[in-house]
């Protein structure tokens, strides 16, 4: 269940930092890939502020941000 939990976070918040981005999602699995990333980015970035937190909400918040985050980067390094 655990492993399942990760990719429905990962897609969401994938999904959702594909809308804020560039207004449309990466498809299914570049919406998990992106999300998973960018969640292992935005939970390091909020261990690290010291942001705490729980819920599916928060989780799917800090993974979406971290997507973003990663997206922006890509696109300075595309650039």
């Amino acid at each position: 269940m655990g492993f399942l939990y990760f990719l429905l976070i990962g897609a969401i918040s994938g999904w959702l930092a594909g809308q804020i981005w560039k207004g449309a999602g990466f498809g299914l699995i570049g919406n998990i890939i992106v999300g998973i990333i960018g969640g292992v980015i935005g939970g390091w970035i909020a261990g690290k502020l010291g942001i705490g937190g729980g819920g599916i909400v928060w989780q799917i918040l800090i993974a979406a941000g971290g997507a973003w985050l990663l997206l922006f980067v890509i696109s300075l390094i595309k650039k």
